[in-house]
C-alpha cells in the first residue's frame, strides 16, 4: 500500500508543483494591489516563520549543526529571498503576471550547464535538445515585449530571480539534502524574514491597505506557496536529478498564462502559444529518460 501511495506521488506531485508554483505569480498580483513588493514579503515570510514554528515544536526534527545552519540561510537567500524579491519587484513595475515567469523559466537551461559542471550529473544529447527546444520556446513568448524604462527594469529583477533560484536549487540539492525539511525550512524563513524586513525599512514606506483581496492572496502564498509547494520542491529535489526538476520550470510560464488571461485577461497570440508548445515538449525530452 505504502509502495503504491509513493509511485502515485511520485507521478502526482511534478503537475501539482507546477499548478501551485504558477499560482503564486497570479497571487502575488493581487497582493501588490494592496502593499510594496519588500513590505509585502515580510508580512508574508513572518506568517511562514509561525507555521514553520509550531510545525517544527510538534515534529521535533534534528537540528543541523553550524555548518549545516550557514548552508540553510544561504539557499534560503537564494530560493526565497532573491527569487521572490525579484519576481514581486518585476510584477510592482507593471511586468504582467504571465509574464513575469518568462525569464525565471529560462532556468533549465542554466540549471544543466551547472548541475554538469558542478553536480556531476551528466546530461544526454536529448536532453540538450530538449534543453534548447524550451529556450526557443521561451524566445517565441517574449516576441514583441518592451524591453526598456520601467518594463526593462522589470525584467532586469526577473533576471535576479532566474540566477538566485537555479543557484538555490542547486545549492538545496548539493549541501542541505540530509536537513530535515522542517528544521532547514524555519532556518531559512528566519534569514529571509530578516533580508526582506531590512530591505522593506531601507527601501519602502511600509504602508499595507489591509483588504480582504490582500489577506486571501497573502494568506494563499504564506500557506500552500511557501509551506506546501516549496516543501514539494526540496522533495522534488532529494528525489531527482537537479535537471529534470528544472525542468518543470519550462511548464511554469505557460499555466501562469493560461491564469493570467481567465483572471487579468492577459492575452495570449499564437506565436505565444507556440512557445508554450515548445516548452511542453521540452520538459517531456529533458525528463525522458536515456537508452
Amino acid at each position: 500500500m505504502n509502495q503504491q501511495f509513493e509511485q502515485f506521488a511520485a507521478r502526482t506531485a511534478p503537475a501539482i508543483f507546477v499548478v501551485l508554483w504558477s499560482t503564486g505569480f497570479v497571487a502575488t498580483k493581487y497582493v501588490l494591489n494592496s502593499a510594496e513588493p519588500l513590505t509585502y514579503l515580510s508580512i508574508r515570510m513572518a506568517c511562514v516563520v509561525g507555521l514553520m514554528a509550531i510545525i517544527a515544536a510538534i515534529a521535533r526534527p534534528k537540528w543541523p549543526d553550524r555548518a549545516g545552519i550557514g548552508h540553510s540561510i544561504v539557499a534560503g537567500l537564494l530560493v526565497h529571498g532573491f527569487y521572490l524579491g525579484g519576481t514581486a519587484v518585476a510584477i510592482s513595475h507593471s511586468i504582467p503576471a504571465g509574464l513575469s515567469a518568462l525569464i525565471p523559466g529560462l532556468q533549465p537551461i542554466l540549471t544543466s550547464t551547472l548541475a554538469n559542471r558542478w553536480l556531476g550529473e551528466r546530461v544526454t544529447p536529448l536532453q540538450w535538445t530538449g534543453l534548447l527546444l524550451g529556450l526557443a520556446g521561451v524566445v517565441l513568448i517574449l516576441h514583441n515585449r518592451p524591453m526598456s524604462g520601467e518594463a526593462g527594469w522589470g525584467w532586469f529583477a526577473s533576471g535576479v530571480s532566474l540566477v538566485s533560484i537555479t543557484l538555490g536549487t542547486l545549492y538545496q540539492r548539493r549541501y542541505c539534502n540530509a536537513i530535515d525539511w522542517r528544521a532547514g525550512n524555519l532556518v531559512q524563513y528566519i534569514a529571509v524574514t530578516i533580508f526582506f524586513g531590512l530591505g522593506a525599512w531601507l527601501f519602502e514606506n511600509n504602508e499595507v491597505h489591509w483588504t480582504a483581496e490582500f489577506v486571501l492572496a497573502l494568506s494563499w502564498l504564506a500557506v500552500v506557496l511557501s509551506i506546501g509547494s516549496i516543501g514539494l520542491l526540496y522533495w522534488l529535489i532529494r528525489r531527482s536529478a537537479a535537471t529534470s526538476v528544472a525542468s518543470l520550470f519550462y511548464l511554469v510560464p505557460a499555466v501562469t498564462s493560461l491564469m493570467a488571461y481567465v483572471l487579468f485577461g492577459e492575452k495570449l497570440d499564437a506565436v505565444a502559444i507556440t512557445g508554450m508548445t515548445a516548452c511542453a515538449a521540452a520538459v517531456f525530452l529533458v525528463n525522458r529518460r536515456s537508452a
